[in-house]
């Protein structure tokens, strides 16, 4: 061989490995960035996960990821933003948009965060591909069945207020959790339904205007808010009629409140935009407290919306006080070294913080 060629090989070789080594260098593994802070990790819509077989494996990876890291970043909550499935009710798939049933997509998304039940916390909201056959043709939903309140003690210890269906019967596509932090802060988390009916509106101003929750600081779960721009999305074109998007939802339920503050949701995506997967806008309430609301998803990352699922993207919210530390990691990214460097969300996934109000 040529020794130019040798040459050529030899430098290739020192090259990559210094490469790799700075890159390991360079990489930060998950930490708190305050020994006492404890932290929220929000999960985006889960749906192209599952959908395809094939893809199940990333959320696995994610949720292993989070198991491990449960003590170390001392999380307390973990929320998910809708949208668990692609189609709630599917039973003939074509191989092309989804090669799993509804029934197959339920049943591994719900066995994916059994991995983490009987550690923390897993409170999920509803999404439009959560209910009806492939997208919301009507209200009917497997969400119950899959995620009932026994599946998660401490949900069932938690547990405040649950609405009634069309059927009169108690349903946890509307509910309220109660928790409190570390530091001794109490949380509410509300959850409403999917372009939440009248009704449901109606019960949550009821509900956190309670006595009982004057002082807690109220999270809602809300699929679709924001838009890319971070306004209040004001309309969509589901087939159902009885609904509120997200400029009713802030007019009837967030602005008139006194102590929602945070309001996370999902539903948004581009192909391989992260741009258009987020939203952020802080604005005030009726209280006169500040609203944080905040859009998080990842769906249509990583080819698409027939590719991977999302990079295995998970947004870490880091409670420091009043203070709040927002950053965005994928363990898919960060278990290879060759990969590890985009490993922690830059541009739309940026870190960024924000205060809560007293």
């Amino acid at each position: 061989m040529n020794y130019r060629i040798v040459l050529a090989y030899c430098l290739a070789f020192i090259w990559f490995g210094l490469s790799a080594s700075a890159q390991n260098q360079l990489f930060q593994a998950p930490a708190l960035e305050k020994e006492d802070a404890w932290s929220l990790v929000l999960i985006p819509d889960t749906q192209s996960y599952v959908k395809f077989k094939r893809n199940q494996p990333i959320l696995d990876l994610m949720v292993n990821w989070l198991d491990e890291h449960i003590d170390p970043l001392h999380v307390k909550l973990v929320l998910h933003v809708g949208d668990l499935v692609e189609q709630n009710g599917l039973m003939n798939p074509d191989g092309k948009v989804a090669n799993q049933t509804g029934i197959q997509q339920w049943e591994a998304v719900a066995r994916s965060f059994a991995t983490i039940d009987a550690k923390v916390p897993v409170i999920a909201t509803t999404g439009n591909h959560d209910f009806g056959i492939v997208n919301i043709e009507n209200r009917q939903t497997s969400y119950n069945r899959y995620f009932p309140l026994e599946k998660n003690h401490h949900n069932q210890q938690m547990i405040r207020d649950v609405a009634l269906d069309e059927d009169g019967m108690p349903t946890l596509t509307n509910a309220t959790y109660e928790f409190t932090s570390p530091e001794g802060r109490k949380f509410l988390i509300l959850v409403l339904e999917f372009a939440p009916r009248e009704a449901m509106l109606q019960w949550a101003i009821e509900t956190v205007n309670k006595d009982a929750y004057k002082n807690h600081t109220v999270i809602l779960l809300a699929h679709s808010y924001l838009d890319r721009n971070s306004n209040h999305i004001e309309t969509e074109g589901y087939s159902i009629t009885d609904r509120n998007y997200g400029k009713a939802i802030w007019e009837k339920l967030v602005k008139p409140s006194k102590n929602i503050q945070l309001v996370f949701s999902g539903h948004i995506g581009a192909p391989d935009d992260k741009s258009g997967h987020v939203g952020f806008r802080t604005d005030i309430n009726a209280g006169g407290k500040k609203v944080h609301q905040m859009t998080f998803n990842a769906q249509a990352l990583g080819g698409g919306w027939h590719g991977n699922g999302g990079d295995g993207w998970l947004r870490l919210l880091e409670f420091q006080g009043n203070r709040v530390a927002v950053r965005t990691f994928s363990p898919l990214f960060a278990i290879s070294p060759s990969t590890r460097h985009l490993a922690w969300g830059e541009d739309a996934f940026a870190p960024f913080s924000f205060e809560l109000d007293e």
